[in-house]
């Protein structure tokens, strides 16, 4: 779709592109297409779509057999998707990030930029085959980053734990408009078992949250410091932090599994320390 029929569609619902909401719109149909190449869809499957705007991602979906489950928050986009697809898709008018979701196969969505963590987060947490998101360039780098690298951090920890991801191609900024001031890249996202065990996913999850926010402390004082672990701390629990596995690192270098071992070490030592107290 040019510009100008994406301009003519905003004029006729009265609108502008919202830099709030980050609505900038895919003018490049080929990227679109690449998209729902790599999504593999099949008739019949149920698709997510996060953030569908005027509807070109959502057509193409549908063109596969799919059916789809788009979610809005615009009430002015969810006006125009009734009015162009009518009862093809189902359409719920919410903020992805609260909203519920009904159940979906796959996923296919190009995620607002200010979403996109939340997200990805909230759909590592849901069931389904797989997911092609189009997001900011260096979110993606950080999805797939390794330990000892810059964009390592705990969104990194949490998509190894729940899935393989892989950067699938990259999208220039100028593939859409308005134009945003980032590139993007498209992720395949594909969830499977753990591949390490951790005892309590909420700990691993605070423990993770922890070391990272302080990552140039080392891992005692990170736990020591931080809110979301210093919860589970008695007095005499705080004391032995320094006895953790890899206490005297810092977040970076930890690997996602010495982080899980990392966790339940800590797990172990907050439940002893209450039965003694």
């Amino acid at each position: 779709m040019r510009v100008q029929e994406v301009k003519t569609i905003l004029e006729s619902m009265g609108k502008r592109p919202s830099k709030r909401l980050g609505q900038h719109f895919l003018i490049d149909e080929s990227v679109i297409e690449r998209q729902v190449a790599r999504a593999d869809l099949q008739s019949g499957e149920t698709v997510l779509e996060i953030g569908s705007g005027i509807g070109n991602l959502t057509e193409a979906i549908l063109s596969t057999g799919a059916k789809v489950v788009a979610v809005e928050a615009d009430a002015a986009f969810c006006r125009f998707l009734e009015r162009r697809f009518g009862q093809k898709i189902t359409l719920v008018n919410a903020d992805a990030v609260n909203a519920f979701l009904p159940e979906f196969d796959k996923v296919v969505a190009n995620l607002p930029y200010q979403i996109s963590s939340p997200v990805t987060f909230k759909l590592l947490d849901e069931g389904f085959n797989s997911a092609v998101l189009m997001v900011q360039r260096e979110f993606a780098e950080r999805m797939v980053a390794g330990p000892g690298t810059k964009d390592y951090g705990r969104l990194s920890v949490a998509v190894v734990y729940r899935a393989r991801c892989e950067i699938a191609f990259d999208v220039p900024r100028t593939a859409f408009w308005p134009q945003p001031k980032v590139d993007s890249s498209v992720v395949i996202v594909t969830p499977r078992s753990p591949p390490f065990t951790v005892l309590d996913e909420r700990v691993f999850n605070d423990v993770t949250k922890s070391i990272f926010s302080h990552r140039r402390k080392k891992i005692y004082n990170a736990l020591a410091d931080d809110p979301a672990s210093r919860s589970y701390l008695t007095d005499g629990a705080a004391s032995d932090l320094k006895n953790l596995p890899h206490a005297s690192l810092r977040a970076e270098q930890l690997s996602p599994e010495e982080i899980g071992e990392l966790s339940n070490a800590f797990l172990d030592m907050v439940t002893s320390s209450k039965r003694i107290a």
